[in-house]
């Protein structure tokens, strides 16, 4: 019962988690048509492998700053959570410039035209603007239960997720803003989600990390990749396998096919 309620709150950020595409995609499906919701399937994969970043960083490094915390040296371990947290930021920034200038050419490759081409383009370069952010919420989703304060995770995700929803309702449903309003809603949210836990752990704190002055340590990196490997890999193939099922479907079934799968991708992404 004990380790139920701890986890719970786990559990229930990764849903809430999985909710930004899905809300997305259920008000642009309902108010922008299926064009646009085409174009978020093709291109969200192309997102979450790159956001795999901040899973790989905040899975494998935790395990690291708690077998520190354990060991009693606090000192060193916030250096390390200081590291990770920083380098998940400047790569998340780095990643994010690389995929706006990129996303023409996988957007093609992926059989995107016209209109569709078009929106996916639009909806992945402004979902890029809070991507270093939404790394970060991945990477804090793990400290936060390494910190003992995986309820304080809990309403971090539960405002960012809802946020998301509330203005995914404005901007799509009510203003009719379409896939500009859907990428606009989901940038906030994510701002919400990496933004907050930013300032949290950057000042003094009742939980047992904070973040402070750090120095490069390649070593820890290298740990920390190591162990975030699986993680990184599940997000990658998950990423490639659906890049491949929207080629094929863009061949055999066009942009309703997409829209199809994607439907059906809501669902998987929350069980």
């Amino acid at each position: 019962n004990k380790l139920l309620r701890f986890v719970f709150p786990s559990i229930v950020m990764m849903i809430f988690t999985s909710i930004y595409s899905v809300v997305d995609g259920l008000f642009v499906s309902n108010y922008a048509g299926k064009t646009a919701l085409a174009s978020i399937n093709l291109v969200f994969p192309i997102l979450m492998a790159l956001s795999a970043l901040g899973f790989m960083m905040g899975t494998g490094g935790s395990a690291i700053v708690a077998k520190t915390l354990g060991e009693g040296d606090h000192k060193k371990a916030n250096e390390i959570f200081s590291l990770l947290v920083y380098t998940t930021a400047i790569g998340g920034v780095i990643l994010s410039v690389i995929g706006a200038i990129t996303i023409p050419f996988f957007a093609r490759l992926l059989g995107a035209k016209g209109v569709l081409l078009t929106n996916c383009i639009v909806y992945a370069r402004i979902t890029f603007i809070s991507m270093p952010a939404f790394m970060l919420q991945n990477v804090f989703q793990s400290f936060f239960v390494t910190a003992e304060k995986p309820k304080l995770g809990l309403y971090v995700i539960l405002t960012a997720g809802i946020t998301n929803i509330v203005l995914d309702f404005l901007f799509v449903g009510i203003l009719g803003f379409g896939l500009y309003g859907a990428a606009a809603a989901t940038v906030c949210g994510e701002f919400i989600g990496g933004l907050f836990p930013l300032l949290y752990f950057g000042r003094k704190n009742s939980s047992l990390l904070r973040l402070g002055k750090t120095h490069f340590n390649a070593r820890i990196l290298l740990q920390t990749c190591g162990n975030g490997s699986s993680e990184l890999m599940s997000n990658l193939s998950s990423s490639i396998v659906t890049s491949l099922y929207n080629v094929q479907l863009m061949k055999f079934a066009g942009e309703n096919g997409v829209a199809a799968y994607g439907a059906i991708m809501y669902v998987s992404f929350v069980f």
